[in-house]
């Protein structure tokens, strides 16, 4: 008879070589809120660069935003943060909310970043914004939120004591999520485009990880002819900056092609 034991694969052991792995030339850490429906969508249209990797881990947050809610996310930063694992050796890393970095401070967020990841430089929306800001020239900002009025005006108080004159503000007055993450763009961009349109108003601001803001903005500069940046857009741009990455990439403004000095963010 024959052995049908002689027909049954033998598991044979093959060799390998490593290399350096996906993200060559940049790992990028991003925490994500639970709730957002944007900001991994947003991020690889901006930073879909050769040799660059984007790691995300989500972070437990209240799909409604109030200043209470917001100052919940401060214990579940470091849980988030460690869920990215050392042996990536990223190269820089983002906390994705720019409400959760007003109210918690930016600075208070650096620091448990940097615990968690220690040396690597890291970044978050409204610390983003002020950095892009600042390389774009914008003293007299327009700001759009999605939120309702106390976190909006927390927001204008950051700014305001950055330098940056808040002299116009819009807002769709929701503090659902759920909600902000299918407002339309044509309604972002018609935002952007009324308040950008004031003589008192040197550049745009468009707030929260949510809003799919980021596929208007080079639309909105052409029509206002002043620069536009979004929370998204701008901490895109400031982590591959802090990464070491200068690449331009086209399609978003003017923001990606500014060519920075050694060490100005």
């Amino acid at each position: 008879m024959k052995d049908e034991a002689s027909d049954v694969a033998t598991i044979s052991r093959s060799g390998f070589a490593t290399d350096t792995g996906a993200g060559s030339r940049a790992r990028i850490g991003l925490m994500v809120l639970e709730s957002d429906q944007t900001i991994e969508w947003e991020m690889r249209l901006m930073t879909h660069l050769s040799g660059v990797s984007m790691y995300h881990t989500r972070l437990a947050n209240d799909v409604v935003v109030t200043p209470e809610t917001l100052a919940k996310m401060e214990t579940e930063l470091p849980i988030s943060a460690k869920l990215l694992p050392d042996y990536l050796a990223l190269n820089a890393i983002g906390y994705g909310c720019t409400s959760g970095s007003t109210i918690i401070g930016e600075d208070r967020v650096a620091d448990i970043l940097d615990a968690a990841h220690p040396g690597v430089p890291s970044s978050n929306p409204l610390t983003a914004a002020k950095a892009a800001l600042n390389v774009m020239g914008v003293k007299r900002l327009g700001l759009v939120t999605p939120y309702t009025p106390d976190v909006t005006q927390a927001m204008q108080d950051r700014f305001e004591e950055a330098g940056i004159q808040i002299t116009a503000v819009r807002s769709f007055y929701e503090d659902s999520d759920e909600v902000v993450g299918r407002i339309d763009p044509n309604s972002i961009l018609e935002a952007a485009i009324a308040i950008g349109s004031s003589d008192k108003v040197d550049g745009v601001f468009i707030s929260c990880t949510s809003l799919r803001a980021a596929g208007i903005i080079e639309r909105a500069e052409a029509l206002l002819k002043k620069p536009v940046t979004a929370s998204n857009h701008a901490l895109a741009w400031h982590l591959l900056r802090l990464a070491g990455v200068e690449d331009n990439v086209d399609g978003f403004g003017q923001l990606f092609k500014i060519q920075l000095e050694k060490d100005i963010i």
